[in-house]
């Protein structure tokens, strides 16, 4: 049974992540969650920023209720996409999940300090990882109420 907070329509999430086969994972693990989901993927801070936007191929884009944001990007890195989300009036509410193979404190450290809602290192192992993203998925879809755009 698919089960949603927001009065019975999908959740939007924005994935933000260059590794193929981690967003493959990460969008099947979702999918077969209990959570009625969209799940959008993009491969760089630059497309993350123009799907925000509403730019070019994005237009109708809708406005994400969460964001699954990988840290290391191409064109533009994860820590500037964070800031700008939660620098803009528009953006700053959206919950933003950075999912990273970094465990660097000084990255943690950053993150937190642009406001991010919380900091997951990505497992090796492809049982942990995706019990990891499952994890998000009950949390920021079950447990936490998000904001009403």
């Amino acid at each position: 049974m698919n089960l949603s907070m927001n009065g019975g329509w999908p959740i939007e999430i924005l994935l933000v992540e260059d590794n193929t086969d981690e967003a493959q994972l990460t969008m099947d693990v979702l999918r077969e969650g209990r959570i009625r989901n969209q799940i959008h993927w993009v491969e760089d801070g630059e497309e993350a920023m123009a799907f925000l936007r509403r730019q070019g191929r994005y237009a109708d884009a809708p406005r994400p209720d969460l964001i699954l944001l990988d840290l290391k990007l191409p064109r533009m890195g994860g820590q500037e996409v964070l800031a700008e989300i939660k620098q803009s009036p528009l953006w700053k509410r959206i919950p933003v999940v950075i999912m990273t193979s970094s465990d660097d404190e000084k990255d943690i450290l950053t993150a937190y300090d642009r406001h991010a809602n919380c900091y997951v290192t990505k497992p090796i192992d492809l049982d942990k990882f995706m019990e990891a993203v499952r994890s998000i998925e009950e949390f920021w879809m079950t447990v936490v109420r998000l904001p009403a755009a």
